[in-house]
């Protein structure tokens, strides 16, 4: 070795003692040797032991934005969509719209067209890969258009799609369809979620009828044992005074005549849906606000009988009550 290779390669380890020792003092504070933490929110390195400000102004690699909850980091996010149990993916997979326009919004060619609906097939293809994913597929449409026809928000949503994945695990669809259990599914996350509506109505929208319907129902909520409460008849008072158009006094009335029904004791065994509609016609007679007892019927789909009965019942036990 020459005089000015010796004198290169003890230059390099020179440097190279400099450079760790460098490291060295940055993973350890200079004044105790304690460990070093980095506070990401005011961009400084401090010695958890002493509390030495080490740096300060350090570069934020972070988001530009801030957020305060879940939902507002997840709305936020540039990484995605988060997964869903609405979808038989859970949302992983990749969709191809329909819409024929390329990335600049200009249309495509008629072989273009062709080569993409070609693609929008076998996507469609790929994204099930066996009779358990088509038969989930298929379940969860339903159960969202039968959601969005009957308007219930989209927390009952993803708790139906939760009670159908159950159901398809354990086995339970053998002799029943899939319409059937998936309209089941939806009633019970209605109920669950304080937002129910009546069999009429999810008869109205379901491909099943209501006799399937309360058998199934009966059936998911045995074998999964889910805890269901009975509905509660003050429920259903707020979307029937809204489809009336009546005043929030009416709604208000028609709780406390509910709320002395109950105490009354003459709710047991009588359908909520009949209790709520006769509630919020005495509540509207009682307010001098005009309403039919077929209109009321119209809304809530029951008998005008009913409402005659069951109104009557519910002005008796709230002046017993106030006596």
């Amino acid at each position: 070795m020459t005089e000015t290779q010796i004198r290169n390669h003890g230059t390099r380890t020179e440097k190279e003692r400099a450079e760790s020792t460098a490291d060295e003092t940055v993973r350890v504070c200079p004044e105790c040797d304690g460990r070093l933490a980095t506070d990401t929110e005011h961009g400084e390195t401090v010695c958890s032991d002493c509390g030495l400000v080490v740096e300060e102004n350090e570069i934020d690699r972070g988001p530009e934005w801030r957020a305060f909850d879940s939902a507002d980091r997840d709305s936020k996010s540039r990484v995605g969509a988060p997964t869903t149990k609405m979808m038989h993916d859970k949302g992983l997979s990749t969709n191809i719209g329909w819409q024929n326009k390329d990335g600049y919004g200009k249309s495509l060619s008629s072989r273009q067209r062709q080569q993409m609906q070609r693609l929008r097939t076998w996507n469609e293809r790929f994204r099930t890969r066996n009779s358990k994913e088509r038969n989930l597929k298929q379940a969860l449409g339903e159960i969202d258009r039968m959601a969005s026809a009957l308007g219930l928000p989209e927390n009952v949503r993803e708790t139906a799609s939760v009670i159908y994945r159950r159901a398809l695990g354990e086995n339970l669809l053998p002799g029943r369809s899939i319409e059937g259990v998936g309209t089941a599914s939806l009633y019970a996350a209605a109920r669950q979620a304080g937002n129910p509506r009546s069999l009429d109505e999810f008869t109205a929208v379901s491909r099943v009828e209501k006799m399937e319907l309360t058998r199934t129902y009966r059936y998911i909520i045995r074998e999964l044992k889910l805890e269901v409460q009975p509905a509660d008849p003050e429920s259903y008072v707020p979307r029937f005074v809204s489809r009336l158009e009546l005043s929030d006094e009416v709604e208000r009335r028609a709780r406390d005549l509910l709320k002395s029904a109950k105490r009354s004791g003459i709710t047991s065994g009588k359908s909520p849906v009949g209790l709520a509609a006769s509630a919020v016609y005495a509540a509207a007679l009682l307010t001098n606000q005009k309403v039919t007892q077929s209109q009321v019927s119209a809304v809530a789909d029951i008998s005008e009988v009913t409402i005659r009965n069951r109104y009557k019942e519910l002005l008796e036990a709230s002046d017993e009550l106030a006596a």
